[in-house]
């Protein structure tokens, strides 16, 4: 039992697979407190259908909604303090419903409030199902966007660690036809700046080395075939090395995603969702995190949906929980 601050997990869509890992992770002793924001009728409900042994500890709110300083938090194999959020209708595993939407984000509310706060250490999220919320009359773009305006974080910016390989992203979950007129020099300079200033801060690289991706193939061929890189990305790396930050691109995507490339930096900065994350998940996918950077918290996230399909039958994979919790651990401390 610990009575330190401890991390923030929210189960997540219902339907989906988060509930599932929840009760995976807490199969093994933790090294750190860990609270489940979720509702503890469908966890205790989901570990029978997986004959997972989980015993659940409820832990009381006080007078304000902050969970209890005194209230103890289980580390124990097969254990999981649980801070009960009700469903507004019962979860079928696999089978969406939009009457729970707004539990989703409640979830995501109370962790980021007990961070805030000071009771929560980090977050760690489960994965949520855009379209449900969508579906239920909320403008829900992601995690990221969300958890950055209730924070009223200027500029969020999407990190994906798989070992060594840090991927972060210009823009992060727009249509593709949208990510030209998304992309401006005054933009990524500040992402390049949060990036820089987060790589020293939480991971402790004194001058880290920022590999810019271009947009168009082959980094526009000299404008032959865009001219973004011309116009906004090269304008935008000289003023980033102008204010000091050790910065260099525009680089081909398809050159800067190679091992000896690769091992020249200490992140790639890629213009849009699917330039970088494909080659992040091929080199981690399970095992890989989700950080957001440039929060007043540490977020961290699994890299995966919520995979409808698995949910209840398990087969889903807790790697990459096991290894965002992790990652939000060791985090947690250097967040000033």
């Amino acid at each position: 039992m610990s009575r330190v601050a401890p991390i923030a997990l929210t189960c997540g869509e219902g339907a989906g697979i988060g509930p599932d890992l929840c009760v995976m992770v807490a199969q093994s002793a933790r090294t750190y407190p860990l609270v489940c924001l979720a509702d503890q009728d469908l966890l205790a409900a989901r570990a029978r259908q997986l004959g997972l042994p989980c015993t659940l500890h409820a832990l009381a709110s006080g007078a304000h909604g902050a969970v209890q300083a005194a209230a103890p938090v289980a580390h124990a194999a097969g254990h999981l303090s649980v801070l009960h959020l009700p469903l507004a209708a019962p979860v079928t595993a696999g089978r969406l419903d939009t009457r729970n939407a707004r539990h989703v984000l409640a979830l995501i509310d109370r962790a980021v409030d007990g961070c805030r706060s000071g009771e929560f250490a980090a977050m760690v999220t489960a994965p949520v199902h855009k379209g449900v919320i969508n579906d239920a009359g909320v403008h829900f773009s992601g995690h990221t966007e969300y958890i950055a305006e209730r924070c009223g974080a200027a500029q969020p910016v999407m990190l994906l660690v798989a070992d060594t390989l840090k991927v972060a992203l210009a823009t992060t979950h727009l249509a593709l036809r949208a990510v030209p007129d998304a992309i401006s020099r005054a933009g990524l300079l500040a992402v390049l700046r949060v990036l820089s200033g987060e790589l020293a801060q939480l991971w402790g690289i004194a001058r880290p080395r920022i590999a810019v991706c271009g947009l168009n193939p082959h980094a526009g061929e000299g404008g032959h075939l865009g001219q973004e890189e011309q116009q906004i990305i090269e304008p935008a790396v000289r003023a980033a090395r102008a204010a000091g930050l050790n910065v260099y691109g525009p680089v081909p995507a398809d050159t800067l995603f190679v091992p000896r490339h690769l091992q020249e930096c200490d992140a790639v900065l890629a213009m849009y969702h699917d330039q970088g994350l494909p080659v992040l998940k091929h080199a981690g996918f399970g095992t890989a995190v989700n950080v957001t950077l440039g929060l007043p918290i540490v977020r961290t996230s699994v890299d995966h949906g919520t995979a409808l399909d698995l949910a209840g039958t398990g087969r889903a994979e807790v790697g990459s929980l096991q290894a965002a919790l992790a990652l939000a651990a060791q985090l947690a401390p250097r967040r000033r």
